[in-house]
């Protein structure tokens, strides 16, 4: 006829779970987890690939290709910049084998950063989502994802990981995402990786193309940047 109350110590267990996956306390770990990853990119300083060579370079052909890709995932999720690893990319493999593991790296990394926004920071940042800048921002990367992204990902104007965790926070599905990553990134990881692989002869005409070619979409960057800016102030 009575239903037995509630054991105290399994109503506290409830309180303390809803505690733990409140969207704060799930923010609070993203916060822990980038903040440990940007402490591990200072001390281990991946700049050190471009003078010291692949750790594991006993590895040879596509499972070296793909362990680096593993590892440029890991550390572009952890703010490494994008820059040091597709000059690495191209000196380790060469132009071809260093293109696909820079932009499958990318890819895997952007993927990374998306999955760990989403799940842990998207729920307690969205309510805080308010003025005309980053409401503006937020209905552009929800309404029109792959458009925006590969316009993001075609000029090095944005931080690749400030990106990838502004898009998590919206509502942008993965599949745009992704493929707007994978497409919008590949000219300029191109450039980088054959400036990597040609870094021996700088004066050799892919060494300057790819160079002029970085030099030129970073200034049509900074001009995009500048106008959008001028536009917001206006408005």
């Amino acid at each position: 006829m009575f239903e037995p109350a509630p054991r105290p110590s399994s109503a506290l267990a409830v309180r303390c779970g809803r505690v733990l996956l409140s969207p704060w306390s799930r923010l609070s770990l993203l916060l822990l987890l980038l903040a440990a990853a940007s402490t591990l990119v200072l001390l281990y300083e991946p700049q050190r690939l471009l003078a010291d060579g692949w750790p594991s370079a006993r590895l040879s052909g596509a499972a070296a290709v793909v362990l680096f890709a593993v590892a440029y995932g890991a550390c572009t999720a952890a703010f490494v910049p994008r820059p040091i690893l597709n000059l690495a990319a191209g000196a380790l493999f060469g132009t071809q084998a260093g293109l696909v593991a820079a932009v499958t790296g990318t890819v895997l990394g952007a993927g990374l950063a998306f999955t760990l926004g989403r799940v842990l920071g998207q729920d307690a940042l969205r309510p805080l989502l308010r003025g005309k800048v980053l409401t503006t921002v937020d209905t552009q990367l929800s309404e029109h994802g792959f458009r925006s992204m590969i316009a993001v990902r075609l000029f090095p104007g944005i931080p690749f990981a400030a990106a990838n965790y502004c898009a998590a926070v919206s509502r942008m599905g993965y599949t745009p995402f992704l493929l707007a990553t994978a497409l919008g990134t590949i000219p300029n990881t191109a450039a980088y990786v054959v400036a990597g692989a040609r870094a021996g002869s700088p004066t050799s005409p892919a060494f300057l193309a790819a160079m002029g070619f970085i030099v030129v979409t970073g200034l049509i960057a900074a001009a995009v940047a500048w106008r959008k800016r001028r536009a917001l102030a206006r408005g």
